[in-house]
């Protein structure tokens, strides 16, 4: 994997509104901060959007501007957006001919990444790998396959697909976030399973994409029976699973440090201290400017070095999408997902 040997500011926050505000733009210059994600509010129009990620990077060029355009429930950018089917839509496919739901893995991620390229994004943070389970609430048909070797094989040719068109793959939520129960955004969920179940169920996806993803985000979850902090807080997850046994040297990113599940770690900066600590490379701070800030100047003070893995996930190579909207992939991959939204 190559690395760029420019160190990133370890937080990602998120901005208010449609355009960057004085006070952002002074944040976004920090040198401890090194990403954006962008969220539904922070659209309204491509123009506007093409303006506010030019904007951000005009503070720096470094930043990293991320977002959540997955398909299905959780996709940001809807007005003028392909509008993108669950990816368990691409693993229904997949499960009525192998080849076609390959082919459809590989052209919706290209389609996905060539499109937020166009404005210069550089990331959505993708694909879920996580296991289907119908009575999970939050990831249920955000997930291809309840089959881990069936979600494997789907996630290999969708990051493939991000990755032709130049965007790096972020990997959620690992070690697998389907049997959970609870939301993580309102309580700490729990998952009482043994490591060596989860080892023959959810970690294979993981195991199976770690050579191809450029990123990983930890789940949000207690997994007691192999250590009492959750994923994105744990050496035993990061250090010795993911980094040592899986041998992953990409990006960890912690999920958002704000969500009432990581209330369990402490105030902001005591979280953050945890997740870095425990091998996470970048720190997202969402829908908490005030925390945002604190957290700067807190890792401002104790001289926190910078990541040198954040550069490699910046998108690759945005000018080669030029007359994408005219082009005949393209065209292909419109008329497959509206056939696959509509299935």
């Amino acid at each position: 994997m190559h690395h760029t040997n420019t160190e990133t500011g370890v937080v990602m926050l998120d901005l208010k509104g449609l355009s960057v505000t004085l006070e952002e733009r002074e944040l976004l210059t920090h040198p401890q901060v090194g990403g954006v994600v962008l969220f539904s509010r922070n659209y309204a129009s491509p123009q506007q959007l093409e303006d506010l990620v030019a904007s951000i990077k005009q503070c720096n060029d470094h930043l990293l501007v991320a977002v959540d355009q997955e398909g299905g429930r959780v996709q940001r950018f809807r007005e003028q957006f392909l509008s993108l089917p669950p990816l368990r839509a691409i693993g229904i496919e997949y499960e009525k001919n192998r080849e076609r739901g390959i082919a459809a893995a590989r052209l919706c991620a290209w389609a996905m990444a060539a499109e937020l390229m166009q404005y210069g994004i550089d990331i959505s943070f993708a694909p879920v790998l996580d296991l289907f389970d119908i009575n999970s609430p939050v990831i249920k048909e955000r997930a291809f396959s309840g089959d881990g070797a069936t979600v494997g094989e789907i996630g290999l040719a969708y990051i493939e697909g991000m990755q032709d068109a130049g965007m790096a793959a972020t990997g959620k939520h690992f070690p697998g976030h389907g049997k959970v129960l609870a939301d993580s955004h309102m309580e700490l969920p729990t998952d009482t399973r043994s490591l060596q179940e989860i080892r023959e169920n959810d970690l294979i996806p993981f195991a199976k994409c770690i050579q191809s993803l450029d990123a990983i985000m930890p789940a949000h979850i207690v997994y007691p029976q192999v250590d009492e902090h959750c994923a994105g807080f744990s050496k035993v997850w990061i250090e010795s699973l993911l980094r040592n046994e899986l041998g992953f040297d990409g990006v960890v990113f912690s999920d958002d440090l704000t969500m009432n599940a990581a209330h369990s770690a402490g105030t902001v900066t005591e979280r953050a201290d945890m997740a870095l600590a425990a091998g996470c490379d970048m720190v997202l701070v969402c829908n908490q400017p005030e925390q945002a800030a604190e957290l700067v100047s807190y890792l401002d003070q104790k001289q926190q070095p910078g990541s040198n893995r954040i550069g490699c996930m910046l998108a690759k190579n945005a000018s080669k999408h030029a007359g994408l909207y005219e082009s005949d992939r393209w065209l292909e991959a419109k008329e497959l997902i509206a056939r696959l939204s509509s299935d």
